[in-house]
């Protein structure tokens, strides 16, 4: 039972903090680390070990599906190519620029320092995604960092695969079978994870039901992760390619109606996991610390040194990937504000986490695996470093490098884009309205609704000194007063149901069809 209390305290304090950063505007990820770390340092507080299995099977694979479906087909094709340097390349150069620098810095064997420069070398998706959600990113810069973060964990994994396999091996492991074991935890995963979206697609074509299609939805990532891991594949790049397929064609997958009960089921898991792992990262590090040698007493030292050499080998290899670009792109002067701020939004988080945890504790011939506490140690370290410092300073970054979008940017491409499907909704009408297919009432009333939208968006675009829409607009005035009257019939549903003059079925389903009708005039 004490157990259950502590996973239930953890999910209260991490839904309390995670909500107050949202109303507050600062990143979840960030302030949910240190309230972790807060609390793990209060006296009385137990000791919190996180088992891999808890990271690695059961909050990693919801997370990093949900932030793969996030992605737009169309930005991805257009930055397939840096994306595909840096999910290789960098990869490759970061782990080897911390496994030399922790060789020479920390009294880790050069095996070890291998197996943390595999562990810290990709960036996190969920970190990245939770970080960037409120950043108003050029969408090619917000597909840059969201598709290298997901791409790049395959990568960083299977290169920690081959660094474990050399660091608890009894002889060494020659560079050819590292590369076909490459190949096969990349490919085989890639191959999984597109043979599953193609079997759930088939099935979510056939079936209506939203409770069905919720357990669908819920279950692909881990089914994803569980299926790649059996055939001895990578079950990240599987959740990964299977996120990415089956996002891209969700629109054609399901009607309205269970779309929105999706994305709230959804959200409300991702939000759940999300504000749990991060506080949980805050949480262990004190434990971990405890459980070091005296002779690794300067494991800040170590950490930071770390940290720094992961920034500074992104912006190296980012600044004359950007160079090249942009002078590919016609730009002759070197901007450095693209590659200053996607060095700083290559944060660490949950995946290096999962993947230190996993690192087993004695070798093929039964010893302790030396230096494992220290690479823990050091891993949840520099994720925490990255999270509160990189965290908390992004979006001042941001909005200094003068790349971020201007609110009435966003503004007016949505009230362009309500011109266009108004004026495409007017136009068909006039069609059915030619071809005397429906009563002239009806073409009437649609006709007033659509050109309410028409004059709204016109004034939107007309005003660019305000956000809102003018006080006068029609169609602004109609939904203020509906939503006046919605609340009215609120409160007159609840009386009924108070003097049990309606039942509960009753009252749950006429809330629901106000909720509904709310819901349609904030949206619109």
């Amino acid at each position: 039972m004490r157990g259950v209390g502590t996973v239930l305290a953890l999910v209260i304090l991490a839904t309390v903090v995670a909500t107050f950063a949202r109303r507050w505007r600062i990143p979840a990820p960030s302030l949910l680390v240190v309230a972790g770390l807060t609390v793990a340092l209060l006296p009385g507080t137990p000791q919190i070990e996180i088992s891999p299995e808890i990271i690695g099977l059961v909050v990693l694979p919801p997370l990093l599906y949900a932030s793969a479906e996030e992605l737009s087909w169309r930005e991805l094709r257009a930055v397939w190519r840096p994306v595909g340097i840096l999910a290789i390349g960098l990869v490759l150069a970061s782990a080897a620029a911390v496994g030399w620098v922790a060789s020479l810095v920390t009294p880790l064997s050069w095996q070890m320092a291998f197996v943390l420069g595999a562990i810290l070398a990709s960036t996190d998706p969920v970190a990245v995604t939770a970080l960037g959600r409120r950043l108003a990113l050029p969408p090619k810069v917000q597909m840059l960092v969201q598709a290298e973060s997901l791409f790049n964990d395959a990568t960083s994994l299977v290169l920690y695969r081959v660094a474990v396999s050399v660091a608890v091996a009894t002889a060494a492991v020659g560079w050819g079978s590292a590369g076909s074991e490459f190949v096969v935890l990349a490919g085989g995963g890639t191959l999984v994870g597109a043979a599953v979206a193609g079997v759930v697609a088939l099935i979510r074509r056939r079936t209506e039901d939203p409770v069905l299609e919720t357990v669908i939805a819920l279950v692909t990532p881990y089914a994803a992760y569980v299926l790649a891991e059996a055939a001895h594949t990578s079950g990240v790049t599987s959740v990964v390619v299977a996120g990415v397929v089956l996002g891209g064609r969700g629109d054609r997958l399901t009607n309205a109606r269970i779309r929105l009960q999706l994305h709230a089921v959804y959200g409300t898991v991702v939000f759940l996991l999300e504000s749990v792992v991060f506080s949980l990262i805050g949480l262990a590090l004190p434990a971990q610390v405890q459980a070091l040698d005296d002779g690794d007493r300067a494991w800040p030292l170590y950490a930071l040194a770390v940290a720094g050499t992961l920034i500074a080998v992104r912006l190296l290899w980012l600044a004359p990937l950007s160079a090249v670009v942009q002078r590919r792109g016609g730009i002759q002067r070197m901007n450095w504000r693209v590659p200053l701020v996607l060095t700083w939004a290559g944060t660490r988080g949950v995946v290096p986490l999962a993947a230190a945890l996993s690192i087993p504790e004695t070798t093929k011939a039964g010893a302790a695996l030396a230096d494992r506490p220290l690479v823990l140690v050091l891993t949840t370290s520099v994720v925490v470093v990255t999270l509160v410092v990189q965290g908390f300073t992004l979006a001042p970054v941001v909005r200094r490098s003068g790349i971020a979008l201007e609110p009435d940017h966003t503004e007016r491409e949505e009230a362009s884009a309500r011109c266009h499907l108004a004026d495409a909704g007017i136009r068909r009408l006039d069609e059915l309205s030619d071809l005397e297919a429906v009563p002239d009432v009806v073409v009437e009333r649609l006709h007033r609704g659509l050109t309410a939208r028409l004059d709204d968006a016109r004034d939107r675009l007309a005003d660019d000194s305000t956000t809102a829409a003018p006080a006068g607009s029609a169609d602004l005035v109609y939904r203020r007063l509906r939503r006046a009257l919605i609340a009215v019939e609120a409160m007159e549903l609840q009386r009924l149901y108070d003097e049990h003059a309606i039942s509960d079925t009753t009252r749950r389903r006429l809330q629901r069809s106000l909720d509904l009708e709310e819901a349609r005039l904030a949206d619109g």
